[in-house]
């Protein structure tokens, strides 16, 4: 299942290496090489390694012009004025709204992109900011110095508004319905490799359902290096590859 892209080869090694290593990841190189990975073969923007260091620099300056460096003042400078990142309410299943570098560009993604820029923006400048895979809305949270569940949160889609744990049941409600259950542990921070596998899964529901299979194919074959997924996603492949042949 893999791809014969020449441009994005160095791309998808690189991937396949994080993966291998485990334990911390490199949240904001692993989302970038998504990127170079999908837009590599049309784009100029990854011609080689290098572009991934251009791209991460651009988090960097987002980092330096923030005027106060606090999980709120982040989320005021990211997601409120002029020059705010949005939701893209409009277009929410694009998929370029799950490519880190299409979401800078535009100023506009979903919830589980923006939350990535907010924690890389956070963490550039010494302040702990976890994601939080609430079902059906993904967070972020202020992670707390006993290193359990949050006591603040904000939420990027939507400006950036912070939250407490119990307006974080209320909207999860709003969104899944009254009858559903709400459990403490979905305010829980993830590890960064379960927000890339998210963020893959994201994308390999766009494509499918658009049946862009050259692009669903990329992303099948990131999420066959995860342990345990190979051969289910190689099989899964075949099968939808399967009333095309």
């Amino acid at each position: 299942m893999e791809s014969s892209d020449q441009g994005s080869r160095w791309a998808k090694a690189r991937f396949a290496e994080i993966v291998r290593g485990g334990g911390d990841i490199p949240l904001d190189e692993m989302a970038f090489l998504i990127s170079a990975i999908v837009l590599g073969p049309e784009s100029s923007s990854f011609p080689d390694s290098s572009a991934i260091i251009e791209q991460m620099s651009r988090l960097d300056e987002l980092a330096a012009a923030v005027p106060s460096p606090t999980f709120g003042g982040i989320a005021q400078f990211l997601f409120t004025g002029p020059d705010a990142f949005v939701g893209n309410r409009a277009e929410y299943y694009d998929p370029e709204n799950s490519l880190l570098t299409r979401v800078l560009d535009r100023h506009a993604g979903i919830p589980i992109s923006l939350s990535v820029i907010m924690m890389e923006v956070g963490r550039r400048l010494g302040v702990p900011i976890a994601g939080i895979g609430m079902p059906g809305h993904f967070l972020v949270g202020l992670v707390p110095t006993n290193g359990e569940i949050p006591e603040v949160f904000a939420d990027p889609f939507h400006e950036g508004r912070l939250l407490n744990s119990d307006q974080c049941q209320e909207l999860f409600h709003q969104l899944a319905g009254a009858h559903q259950t709400f459990l403490p542990g979905f305010l829980a921070p993830v590890h960064p490799m379960a927000i890339i596998e998210r963020m893959l899964n994201n994308l390999k529901t766009v494509y499918l359902s658009r049946s862009e299979y050259e692009q669903l194919r990329r992303i099948m074959a990131l999420r066959s290096y995860f342990p345990g997924l190979g051969k289910s996603e190689h099989d899964e492949f075949l099968r939808l590859m399967a009333p095309l042949n």
